[in-house]
């Protein structure tokens, strides 16, 4: 987990290794002040000039100074390494989950993995900060104040031998017992995330439904259940201070009576004032430095199970790779599947797909129909190599997909999914995903393919109108013809649309496929529908039915030999017992 998370340093690591050094200069400084002031007071006590003291002032005076450069410029490395390592680890994750398949993004949920580039990292960078500076500081400013403690104590020191053990118990069990609640309470912490994302993403149907109040509860439970394990961690934290702060008091107690004692009795000779005074100084130098140690343990403790999650990430591996020698070039756009079976993970019962198939043509048009649940969309997922078959082959071009370098395939293999997205930009830079390099013609002529220009138009910006995250400023229809447009601007040589006219109106679907004919003849189109009316003048339409081909046919063929068809062609149009006549 450690060597997972410090290649995530690079550039930073000269900071990182600076602050250290800078924080054990600052640190050795601040135990010899002590050590030269009890001394000074010594020469005090002695009657020594005010040539002495003046001596003794300057160095004190240099040491201290020094002593603050040091810590200023331990702070500013901590502070950049700390925010480096955040922004690498962020950047890590992002262009990991870029390279995951649709199955390793199933693995985790949408809102763990913003929780895991948030507030896991958040957690990691803090502690990192701690991990370098305070946890160098601690234990060197401990082992030196501990050394001059003996040095000018010397028996009196031993009541440090009893406080260090009883602080160590008390980390070790307060660590014990937080952990799994902290392991807990970030799983909660994402079933939170998922609740928000949730609402936010169907506020529409939240309002047309009036169910604000049930949101507001469900989200007052998952609220109400992250607090109340946060609550019980941090009750067992707290442990920390009152137990830092008795031995801290102990301490003072014992040196301030015990050394008074000694003082008194024995007029100076085996404990004088100025190492009293020093006594006194590294007592709290000594228990500061625990106390940092108990804060850093506690921060060390939250972090680790959010390190576990942030590795959990940069470790996943995809499912699919390009292979070693891939082809680089797809000859046309015919699809064929050879007895395809598909699951969407190793431990489902049930297959999605099951021995498909089916042969398509390049150029062909291809309807596809069938019920909800039908896996008609999964059929589509393994032309791009969304997903790999379970079982069978699936060519394209006549190569099986797994055989082609992934991004050649997928620049050949456009697809307008289920769920349109278009992002935050001008609609002109929403275009240019399906080719950056796309002319101001060549956008025009795809959206006039798509029947979109025309609304296009109608915006006072045109093609520089803004798109608001997630297309919220234009219909379900323009977003959908938007999306049409930006898949054809690839050029691909299969055009797939999974039921992505279902928000026009049927004349506006006629003429989308219409332009699709003239104008991208040799483009193979596989259309998904739920209404007849899209795929009725297709070359070929397949049904579809629990994941199996129900049958294959044209139009006129499936209304007369195919039940399915016919009883959902007749529930969309009422002249379809004339038309079977």
């Amino acid at each position: 987990m450690i060597r997972t998370l410090a290649r995530s340093i690079r550039e930073y690591k000269t900071v990182s290794i600076l602050t250290p050094i800078f924080v054990s200069l600052e640190v050795v400084l601040e135990c010899i002040i002590p050590f030269l002031t009890a001394n000074m007071v010594n020469q005090i006590k002695a009657g020594c000039s005010l040539d002495v003291i003046a001596r003794y002032g300057v160095v004190l005076a240099a040491l201290a100074v020094f002593s603050l450069l040091f810590g200023g410029l331990a702070g500013s490395t901590c502070a950049t390494a700390s925010c480096g390592l955040a922004r690498n680890l962020r950047k890590d994750m992002f262009y990991k989950i870029q390279s995951y398949s649709f199955e390793n993004i199933d693995r985790f949920s949408v809102s763990s993995l913003v929780t895991r580039m948030t507030t896991d990292v958040t957690n990691v960078q803090l502690a990192y900060m701690m991990i370098i500076r305070a946890a160098v500081r601690s234990p060197l400013m401990l082992v030196f104040s501990f050394v001059m403690a003996f040095i000018m104590g010397g028996k009196m020191a031993a009541i440090f031998l009893v406080t260090i053990p009883i602080l160590g118990i008390g980390l070790a069990l307060v660590i014990r017992k937080t952990m799994p609640l902290f392991r807990r309470v970030f799983k909660k912490y994402d079933a939170l995330n998922s609740s928000i994302q949730e609402n936010v993403k169907g506020m529409r149907v939240v309002k047309s439904y009036v169910r604000e109040e049930y949101e507001k509860k469900k989200f007052g439970v998952a609220a109400e259940d992250v607090k109340t394990d946060f609550t019980r961690a941090e009750r067992i934290l707290a442990i920390n201070m009152p137990l830092m702060q008795s031995c801290m008091y102990l301490v003072m107690v014992f040196v301030l009576s015990f050394g008074s004692y000694l003082v008194i009795t024995t007029q100076g000779l085996e404990l004088d004032v100025g190492q009293m005074s020093s006594m006194l100084t590294y007592s709290f130098q000594i228990l500061s430095s625990l106390m940092m140690l108990s804060m850093m343990f506690v921060m060390v403790t939250m972090a680790g199970e959010s390190a576990k999650r942030i590795v959990e990430v940069l470790s996943e591996e995809s499912t699919l790779h390009s292979p070693e020698n891939p082809v680089m070039d797809v000859k046309d756009g015919s699809v064929d599947f050879d007895d395809v079976s598909f699951k969407y993970s190793k431990s489902a019962e049930r297959m999605a797909l099951s021995h498909v198939d089916l042969h398509i043509r390049s150029g062909e048009v291809i309807g596809v129909i069938g019920g909800t649940g039908s896996s008609k969309s999964t059929l589509i997922q393994l032309i791009s190599r969304l997903y790999d078959a379970t079982e069978g082959d699936v060519k394209v071009g006549g190569v099986d997909v797994r055989r082609y370098d992934l991004e050649v395939l997928r620049n050949q293999v456009s697809v307008v999914l289920q769920k349109n997205e278009l992002f935050s930009g001008t609609i002109k830079e929403n275009l240019r995903w399906g080719n950056k390099e796309a002319t101001d013609e060549e956008i025009r002529h795809a959206c006039r393919l798509a029947q979109a220009e025309e609304f296009i138009l109608q915006f006072p910006d045109g093609y520089d109108t803004h798109i608001e995250q997630g297309g919220t400023n234009v219909s379900g229809g323009q977003k959908q013809r938007l999306c049409i447009a930006r898949a054809l601007l690839k050029k691909p040589k299969i055009l797939i649309l999974d039921d992505s006219t279902s928000a026009v109106d049927t004349r506006t679907d006629a003429l989308i496929r219409q332009g699709f004919r003239e104008f991208i003849p040799e483009t193979t189109k596989i259309i998904i529908a739920q209404r007849i009316a899209s795929v009725q003048d297709a070359d070929r339409i397949v049904v579809m039915e629990g994941g199996r081909i129900n049958a294959v046919g044209t139009h006129e063929e499936l209304l007369k030999n195919n039940p399915i068809y016919r009883e959902v062609y007749t529930s969309q149009n009422k002249a379809g017992d004339h038309d079977v006549a």
